[in-house]
C-alpha cells in the first residue's frame, strides 16, 4: 500500500541538468554582486547543498552537529537568521531527501508498511492528545511552538528510518557522537575560563561548562544522553576488530573511546547533579543487559552497585563532588513546603526547583484533564506561582509534572505510551545476534534510562535536542528491524 506516489516524474538526467544550471546561474550572480568572503561562504553552502541532494546523509550529519548550536549562533551571529540553525538544517535535510528520491527513482513510493511502526502510532497518539490542549491554551503561539516540536520529531524519525533502510546505520552513530564531542570541547574550554561567567564559578577556580546551550543543566543532559552510546560503541568495535582484524574497526574503536573520555569529562564539568544521577542510573542498568544470560547480568548489576558504594564511602571521590550530591538529596527531602523555607544562597537552586514543582501541581489540581495548554507553563505561571518566585523559567524543572500540568492526564498517558513503546522495542532489539549492534542497542537503552531520570529535574527537549532524540529513535528502530529479520521475536 502506497502512502504517496508522484507520477510523470521528469527524467533524472534532465532534473540533474536543471539543478546544475540553477547552481551555476546562482554562483555567477553571487560572484558578480558579493564581496570575496561572502562568495567563499555562499560557494561552500551551495556545494554542500548539492552534495546533500546526492547524499542526504551529509545534510543529516550537519543537522545533528549544528542543531545544538542554536543558542550560540542566535546570540553571537552578526546577522539574524530567518529560522534557527536546527530548523534550517531540518528543512535542508528533508528537501535533500525528497529531491534525492525524485532523482533516483521514477516515482516516490513511501510504502506504509516500511514506515509505519508501533512507535509511529505512539507518537501520533501523543500528538493528538497534546493537540487537544489547544482549546484550553492561554497562548496559542506557545502551544503551536511546542506541538510543532513533536511533529518535527515524528517527521525526522520517519525520514531517518526510510533513508537508512538502504544505508548503514553506523553513519547515524558516527554523526551523533561527533555532535556531542563538538559541544563537549566548547564546554571544556568554558570550564577553564573561556566563558568568564562569574555566576557559574566553581570553587573560586573553574566555571560550570554549558557548551552552546547557555545553561549547564541541558548541556550536561546532552552529554549524558550520548555517553552510554559512545561507551557501548567503543566495546562493540573492539569486539568486531578482534573478530575481523579489519583496521577500520580499530580506528572506529579508538574514535568512540576518545569520544567517551571527552563526553565524560564534559558532563563532570557541567556540575549538573541531575546529569550525574541520570548517568549513574544508566550505567547501572546497562550492566544488567550486557551479558546475554540473565544470571550474569544480575551479578554484574550487583557488582557495579557494590563498586559504586565502595567508591562513595571510601573517600575516593573529590569532596566537592560528594558535597554537591549530598546537598541536593538532604535539602530536597528536608523541604516540605517551599513557602515556609528560609531562602539562602546555598539552598536557592533546590528551593527554586521545588517552587516550580509546586506551581505545576497547582496547575494540575485546577486543570487535571486537558491541562493549561501544551507549552503554556510560562504563560500560565503567574496565575499559579508561589510568593517570592516570580520568574517562570519556561518549565517546571520536572518534565513529568510539566507534561501533566500542560496536557493533563491525557497528555501524560500519551507521553507514557511513547516511552513504554521505546523501552519495550529497545529491549526486543537486545536479542540482536551481532555483538556491535547489540551493544549499541544497550547504549540506546542507557540513553533512555538517562533521559527518564534526568527528566525528574529538567526539561531536555530544548535547543534542538529533540532532533537528536528523533535520530536516536530512528537508530533504535533500524536495529530492531535487523533483529527481527535475523531472530524470530
Amino acid at each position: 500500500m502506497r502512502l504517496l506516489t508522484i507520477q510523470n516524474t521528469p527524467n533524472r538526467e534532465y532534473l540533474s541538468l536543471f539543478i546544475g544550471l540553477f547552481a551555476a546561474v546562482g554562483i555567477g550572480i553571487v560572484v558578480v554582486t558579493q564581496p570575496i568572503p561572502a562568495v567563499v561562504f555562499i560557494g561552500i553552502a551551495i556545494a554542500f547543498l548539492i552534495l546533500s541532494v546526492f547524499h542526504p546523509v551529509a545534510a543529516l550529519m550537519a543537522l545533528v552537529v549544528l542543531g545544538p548550536a542554536r543558542v550560540l549562533i542566535s546570540t553571537e551571529s552578526a546577522f539574524q537568521l530567518p529560522l534557527d540553525i536546527g530548523q534550517i538544517g531540518l528543512v535542508v535535510f528533508l528537501a535533500a531527501w525528497l529531491i534525492h528520491r525524485i532523482i533516483h527513482v521514477e516515482t516516490l513510493p513511501l510504502r506504509l508498511s516500511n514506515l509505519w511502526t508501533p512507535l509511529s502510532a505512539a507518537l501520533l497518539f501523543f500528538l493528538v492528545a497534546t493537540g487537544l490542549t489547544a482549546f484550553v491554551a492561554t497562548s496559542l503561539t506557545a502551544w503551536l511552538l511546542e506541538w510543532v516540536k513533536w511533529v518535527l520529531v515524528f517527521l525526522t524519525f520517519t525520514v531517518v528510518v526510510n533513508i537508512f533502510g538502504r544505508i548503514s546505520w553506523e553513519w547515524l552513530l558516527f554523526g551523533l557522537i561527533l555532535s556531542g564531542v563538538a559541544n563537549a570541547l566548547v564546554g571544556i574550554y568554558e570550564f577553564f575560563g573561556g566563558s568568564g561567567a562569574l555566576h557559574l564559578l566553581i570553587n573560586d577556580r573553574f566555571f560550570r561548562a554549558f557548551g552552546t546551550f547557555g545553561q549547564p543543566n541541558p548541556f550536561g543532559g546532552f552529554m549524558g544522553l550520548l555517553i552510554p552510546l559512545a561507551v557501548m560503541s567503543t566495546f562493540g568495535y573492539v569486539l568486531r576488530w578482534r573478530k575481523s582484524d579489519v583496521s577500520v574497526n580499530l580506528w572506529l574503536a579508538i574514535y568512540y573511546g576518545i569520544s567517551s573520555v571527552i563526553l565524560i569529562t564534559a558532563i563532570a564539568m557541567s556540575w549538573s547533579r541531575g546529569a550525574w544521577l541520570g548517568l549513574g542510573a544508566a550505567l547501572l542498568i546497562m550492566g544488567f543487559f550486557i551479558p546475554r544470560r540473565t544470571r550474569l547480568g544480575l551479578l554484574l548489576f550487583l557488582g557495579i552497585s557494590v563498586l559504586a558504594l565502595v567508591v562513595w564511602f571510601s573517600g575516593l571521590l573529590p569532596q566537592s563532588i560528594v558535597q554537591r550530591l549530598e546537598t541536593s538529596t538532604t535539602e530536597f527531602f528536608a523541604f516540605e513546603d517551599v513557602r515556609g523555607v528560609d531562602i539562602t544562597p546555598d539552598n536557592f537552586a533546590i528551593a527554586e526547583r521545588l517552587a516550580h514543582w509546586q506551581a505545576a501541581i497547582n496547575m494540575i489540581t485546577a486543570n487535571p484533564f486537558l491541562g493549561i495548554g501544551f507549552g503554556n507553563y510560562a504563560a500560565a505561571y503567574p496565575k499559579y506561582q508561589l510568593i517570592n518566585w516570580n520568574e517562570p523559567l519556561g518549565h517546571a524543572h520536572n518534565y513529568y509534572l510539566n507534561i501533566f500540568a500542560e496536557a493533563g492526564i491525557i497528555g501524560l498517558l500519551g507521553y507514557g505510551k511513547v516511552w513504554l513503546t521505546i523501552f519495550y522495542r529497545s529491549w526486543k532489539a537486545t536479542l540482536h545476534p551481532d555483538s556491535l549492534s547489540r551493544l549499541v542497542v544497550i547504549g540506546l537503552l542507557g540513553s533512555w534510562i538517562y533521559l527518564s531520570v534526568h527528566s525528574f529535574f529538567d526539561n531536555l527537549y530544548v535547543n534542538n535536542l529533540f532532533l537528536q532524540i528523533a535520530v536516536m529513535l530512528g537508530l533504535m528502530v533500524l536495529l530492531l528491524k535487523e533483529t527481527q529479520s535475523s531472530v524470530r521475536i
